[in-house]
């Protein structure tokens, strides 16, 4: 029998700079995970010995709930990238240097590998965590964004920006990304792909553009959050979302009916297959401010693997003055190298061609978002109020008894009686 646990952690109240929606939107995704039948563990603003000890804990937990079990990890907070890799970071963070990194954050992929180790019927990690941090003021900064991976197996991973973004300022109380997941989540009978699919176009319409959502996938398992009711209305489904009408070329559309597509299908192709058919449309400029920031997360994770001098001589000749500038030159230095390459080097074969010089005004900076107008959420969730509080963390739990949601007593080590 299948059996749905989950990790749920909002940190708000960060010492660097608090931020407005990250504990409700933990809420309203615990909220709707319950619901949907998972046991959820709940946290919020941990700072770094917590989150240590929060995730060994659930990692126990996962790994008793045995094969049959589905995981779903939720991070509201502040991520950042470092040298290849996606780190969480506590409400302590004191991150004044790039190298501070790895000590004063939480490494995702260390977490994600241990959950994937267990092999269980498939895990989701969700990072609402792309946003623009107060962390290293220096000289020699921090790319913005998440950095885009590659899931292990029987995995997805879902960023609330696409790699290389982050999402607007939000004044709250609720963020865009969670609102419109947790909607999605609730559709009885949409398959995993299309809940973040649809995410990803609502999270789009809402912001005018402003963020834009990113997952990969190879999650194995046909997953259903909702069963559809036997008396369910018919669902409202645009023919964008039908199969036969992804397959159908970008330039057969409209211009309108073409943006929406290719932020569908979410890829390099898609994108560009839009600028060759409508590069004069208003939309052009958003699509290539999409695919300059995609462009470059592609050809660093390339550069990252290959981890030579040549690599990230290769990654500077392209984006002299591009958002991982600084990694590069890091990773130069502990090889030894110069920082400026012989005259004849081997450039690594990248999978993607060097950017155009339209796009190069798009990634000539630390971070990329489009301008927005003021957010406006029409529906504003109730935040649970079943809260359990120590002076190490604030956990809340919950036990699903007759289709109500009830405190319990906290499982972890400490008393909260």
């Amino acid at each position: 029998m299948e059996k749905r646990i989950a990790l749920v952690i909002g940190n708000s109240a960060y010492q660097a700079g608090a931020l407005p929606t990250p504990a409700n939107d933990a809420g309203l995704i615990a909220q709707t995970l319950q619901a949907a039948g998972f046991d959820v563990v709940g946290a919020r603003d941990l700072d770094q010995d917590s989150l240590r000890h929060t995730f060994r804990d659930f990692l126990d937990k996962a790994s008793a709930s045995g094969p049959d079990t589905v995981v779903f990890v939720y991070l509201a907070g502040y991520g950042v990238q470092y040298e290849g890799d996606n780190y969480f970071a506590g409400v302590d963070a004191k991150i004044a240097h790039a190298t501070d990194v790895p000590v004063e954050a939480i490494r995702i992929s260390d977490f994600t590998k241990s959950l994937a180790a267990l092999q269980n019927k498939g895990t989701m990690m969700v990072l609402d965590a792309a946003r623009t941090n107060p962390f290293v003021r220096s000289d020699q900064p921090l790319a913005g964004g998440l950095a885009i991976v590659e899931p292990d197996p029987n995995v997805l991973i879902g960023f609330n920006a696409a790699p290389g973004t982050v999402a607007p300022p939000e004044p709250g109380p609720y963020g865009a990304y969670a609102h419109a997941l947790a909607e999605m989540m609730r559709m009885g009978g949409l398959g995993l792909d299309d809940v973040f699919d649809r995410t990803r176009l609502r999270v789009s319409d809402a912001t005018k553009g402003g963020e834009l959502p990113w997952n990969v996938s190879k999650f194995r398992t046909p997953f259903l959050f909702f069963d559809r009711g036997p008396d369910a209305p018919a669902q409202q489904t645009s023919s964008l979302q039908n199969s036969a009408m992804r397959s159908k070329a970008i330039r057969d559309f409209d211009a309108r009916d073409a943006y929406l597509a290719a932020l569908d299908r979410d890829t390099l192709r898609g994108y560009e297959d839009f600028l060759a058919a409508y590069s004069d449309d208003p939309m052009a400029k958003r699509v290539r401010a999409i695919v300059a920031a995609r462009r470059e997360a592609i050809t660093w994770r390339q550069t990252w693997i290959a981890d030579s001098p040549e690599a990230y001589w290769s990654y500077l000749r392209r984006y002299p003055h591009g958002p991982h500038g600084w990694d590069a030159r890091r990773r130069l230095e502990h090889f030894e190298a110069s920082l400026e390459p012989p005259a004849s080097f081997a450039v690594i074969a990248y999978d993607v061609p060097p950017p155009p010089e339209a796009e190069i005004v798009y990634v000539d900076r630390l971070v990329l978002f489009s301008t927005i107008l003021n957010l406006v959420l029409c529906h504003r969730p109730r935040r649970p109020s079943f809260f359990c509080r120590h002076h190490h963390r604030n956990l809340w739990f919950w036990q699903r008894r007759q289709n109500q949601l009830i405190p319990t007593f906290c499982q972890s080590r400490y008393s909260c009686r």
